[in-house]
Order: structure tokens, then C-alpha cells, then sequence
């Protein structure tokens, strides 16, 4: 499998994570007694969305930048 097939995997596993997660903290805060620290948990698989997120977004212009380069 390609880098960037890959990639792209890990980036929809990563939404599911992500979905989970924030379900998880809507819940959490929902108790009589929230635990406030729980709100901090879906930051982390967001961020990683926003890295692969970015590298797919600029992969097809990076590509078209290097063939044009080649020619």
C-alpha cells in the first residue's frame, strides 16, 4: 500500500476515533458531577485530523506542482 493510501486510512480511522470521542465527552458532561478534564480528550485525535487532513488537501497540488516541474 502507498504513503499516501495510507495515509488517507489513517484519516478516516482517526474521523471515527474523533466521533467517538466526542460522543464520549457529550455524555461525560452530561453527569451531575462533570469531570471537566474529559473535555480536553478529543483535542488529540483532532489535531492528528488536522495534520493528515492538511497533507491530503495539499497532496494533489504538490503533485501537479512536480509533474509541471518535470516537464
Amino acid at each position: 500500500m502507498s504513503r499516501n493510501m495510507r495515509i488517507r486510512q489513517i484519516h478516516r480511522w482517526l474521523a471515527v476515533v474523533f466521533t467517538v470521542t466526542v460522543i464520549v465527552t457529550f455524555v461525560a458532561l452530561a453527569q451531575e458531577e462533570p469531570v471537566v478534564w474529559v473535555s480536553y480528550v478529543p483535542l488529540l485525535p483532532l489535531a492528528l485530523l488536522l495534520f493528515t487532513g492538511l497533507y491530503l488537501f495539499a497532496l494533489p497540488y504538490v503533485t501537479r506542482w512536480r509533474a509541471a516541474r518535470r516537464n
